[in-house]
């Protein structure tokens, strides 16, 4: 891994731990094994790698998602999805981002966080529009408000699982969210 890989992803796990106010540069080249100069000989200052490392967490979100289009009914590739193997107690990459005021304010920073959510909930509606058409479904089913509820759900299972310290209440709501779905399915 080259000196800029290794400043991405120092600040995206920096960004995830501490936020962007406690991302500091000298936290970054220190994480990074990297000297200021190499810091700033790839980006032009914390801003422009703060940028890259959220970019790299939503793209590692996306392609987490792709197992959405495994084989297998609807409510099957949603479940793998949401049983997945995650660090429920650090919380999401993605989704932590969304309360960093520093970020939130800044439309250039916000903007992959915001179009990350918003490309996994059109991911998870296309899986359940599959499933409508195939019947496992009802066919009077929003299956757009349903992928927001899934990601709210999953989401908000991160915080309550950081709230108690422990990954319980993440399980308990991915296990109502499915037990919903699995009582429309057919």
């Amino acid at each position: 891994m080259g000196t800029r890989e290794q400043l991405v992803d120092s600040t995206r796990e920096l960004l995830w731990e501490r936020g962007y106010v406690g991302t500091s540069p000298k936290a970054i080249q220190q994480r990074a094994g990297a000297g200021q100069g190499s810091m700033y000989h790839h980006f032009a200052g914390k801003r422009e790698l703060a940028l890259a490392a959220i970019e790299r967490s939503a793209d590692e979100l996306l392609a987490a998602a792709d197992e959405l289009c495994a084989p297998g009914t609807a409510l099957e590739r949603v479940t793998a999805y949401l049983r997945r193997e995650r660090e429920v107690l650090k919380g999401c990459p993605v989704g932590r981002l969304t309360q960093d005021p520093d970020i939130v304010a800044d439309p250039q920073l916000r903007a992959p966080v915001d179009e990350s959510l918003a490309r996994l909930r059109a991911r998870l509606t296309e899986v359940l529009d599959e499933g409508r058409a195939a019947g496992e479904l009802p066919a009077v089913l929003d299956t757009a408000a349903l992928a927001a509820t899934v990601v709210a759900v999953l989401q908000g299972g991160y915080v309550l699982a950081r709230a108690a310290g422990a990954p319980e209440p993440f399980d308990q709501a991915v296990s109502g969210v499915l037990a919903l779905l699995a009582a429309h399915a057919h």
